[in-house]
């Protein structure tokens, strides 16, 4: 192979990288944003060239083999270099540029970081935001995502991670609902209501409360109150148990994001407020990225702009 040859399979050797990391051809090509009988082409042409298999084929997925693995495995810190170069370049310029991929809960997403992002946008036109809207946490690296927000109560330790705002859960319901079966007083009261949970096994929900009071004091060994509760509605989203509680269905336990809105408008109105909900829902709010020794200014940009519009306050 003469060295003209070798300069006109970079991109085909790149190709063949992006493929490992996603793992299938439609993956692979979505990432790059190419059909995937181009991409399937490539991977050929590569395969022609080296003269031997670079990728076994199933009905479902791609593997590499052992020649392929071990060029992917080579050229992989070459190609980061390359990547991590062009970004510090491009940052020369005055204002944030580029493509932002994100990935965040579908509920926070919706109610929360929309109305921020569009506003991000708005004053960075040079800035492109790609939103994957999720509740399985992604992997950031292997998947091509430059930030995650997640709502979580540690940041992984081989990530890097700013806090954006704190959280907490609450218990909400609808006046009408709660004059019809009367307002709880303390949490055991909740046995006797319908109370919309998010579910988190096979076995019957337990909410497990403290009283503020304690909370403020710190305690070393808080009074903590767990109540066995049962609810005719588990839903995995918090939207979906809020738009159950706004329609009289029961009691909801949700994220404060996912209420917040309701609660200022009226519709709905917090229950048992002297006490605090305990291991429901994460209290802080992080985003997340892969470690890397440059960050894009597209990314600190977004991050300061995410965390400057949620410690103002949930949206209305």
């Amino acid at each position: 192979m003469n060295e003209q040859k070798i300069d006109e399979l970079w991109h085909h050797l790149h190709w063949l990288s992006v493929l490992a990391q996603q793992g299938s051809y439609t993956a692979a090509a979505t990432r790059l944003g190419v059909s995937k009988a181009a991409m399937s082409q490539r991977i050929a042409e590569l395969e022609r060239a080296a003269r031997v298999p670079l990728v076994q084929r199933t009905t479902r997925s791609v593997r590499l083999t052992e020649a392929g693995q071990r060029l992917v495995d080579d050229i992989r810190s070459s190609f980061e270099h390359i990547a991590q170069s062009f970004a510090q370049v491009r940052d020369l310029a005055a204002q944030p540029s580029g493509l932002v991929r994100v990935t965040a809960p579908v509920a926070l997403a919706r109610q929360q970081l929309m109305p921020l992002l569009t506003e991000f946008l708005k004053t960075h036109p040079e800035v492109r935001i790609e939103l994957d809207m999720s509740d399985r946490l992604r992997a950031l690296a292997t998947e091509g995502f430059d930030l995650a927000i997640r709502h979580t109560a540690q940041a992984p330790d081989t990530h890097v991670a700013w806090t954006l705002c704190r959280t907490e859960s609450v218990l909400v319901a609808t006046r009408a609902y709660l004059r019809k079966k009367g307002e709880p007083q303390v949490p055991q009261d909740l046995q006797a209501h319908n109370c919309l949970h998010y579910p988190r096994s096979q076995e019957l929900p337990v909410w497990t409360f403290e009283p503020r009071q304690n909370a403020a004091k710190a305690k070393p060994a808080p009074d903590l109150i767990s109540v066995a509760v049962n609810g005719s509605l588990a839903a995995n989203n918090s939207e979906a148990l809020r738009e159950a509680a706004l329609m009289g269905a029961g009691i909801a336990l949700m994220p404060d994001f996912s209420a917040q809105a309701a609660l200022r408008q009226g519709k709905l109105v917090q229950v048992l407020a002297p006490y605090k909900s305990v291991g429901a829902f994460a209290e802080q709010l992080f985003a997340i990225r892969p470690y890397a020794t440059h960050v894009p200014r597209a990314v600190t940009a977004l991050v300061a702009h995410l965390r400057e519009g949620l410690a103002a306050g949930f949206a209305r």
